[in-house]
């Protein structure tokens, strides 16, 4: 299978610089947050594949949600034959629709313990914000949660695909790394997944 992961800018490369078949060749498309609707809208329909998005801490903007597109908001959404987890939103360092505590975050994964039960557990674990010590930073807006990493470690997903800590803060800061059987993806602007059976 073959994935786009997009978050938070507006890939020159896709949207900008698009050419006609650009999109054609992904089985489906990521989107962890802080994208224009009209992006997503353009994404979904160029690709023509199904496109799972969540919510980003600056998406309160957004005065409605994406045509064509599943939302994964607090729930587990099954496409292509994946299981996938979605929690948007970031850490709460001011007001906001989509921010949280780690206690409010760890409340959110706990309401959804029965429906990643009832089918098997999760394939994905699609986040906006990332995991504390996976790929965050010390700030309190880019922090991640430790919650997510409870979810790592108990459900052993092959992708865990998150956003908001921009590549651009820290050289450092991976695409793509693993932490034990999870695929780790910073979808920052895009990045393309190569899914095999066995990964």
């Amino acid at each position: 299978m073959r994935i786009l992961a997009v978050s938070d800018e507006e890939s020159k490369a896709l949207y900008d610089y698009y050419r006609p078949g650009k999109l054609s060749d992904f089985d489906l498309i990521i989107a962890c947050g802080d994208l224009s609707v009209e992006y997503l809208e353009f994404l979904v329909t160029m690709a023509d594949c199904p496109l799972v998005y969540i919510h980003g801490n600056h998406d309160d903007v957004h005065k409605r949600m994406p045509t064509g597109c599943i939302c994964a908001e607090d729930k587990v959404v099954e496409v292509g034959g994946l299981r996938i987890l979605g929690l948007g939103g970031s850490y709460k360092y001011r007001d906001g629709k989509y921010m949280y505590t780690e206690k409010q975050m760890e409340s959110r994964i706990r309401r959804r313990w029965f429906s990643i039960k009832r089918r098997g557990g999760i394939d994905v674990l699609m986040t906006h914000a990332p995991a504390r010590h996976l790929n965050d930073l010390e700030t309190i807006p880019h922090r991640g949660f430790e919650c997510f990493n409870r979810v790592l470690e108990k459900y052993r997903p092959k992708l865990f695909v998150h956003g908001h800590v921009h590549r651009s803060y820290n050289h450092r800061i991976p695409q793509i790394c693993t932490r034990g059987e999870t695929t780790v993806v910073n979808a920052f602007d895009h990045c393309v997944i190569e899914l095999n059976a066995d990964t």
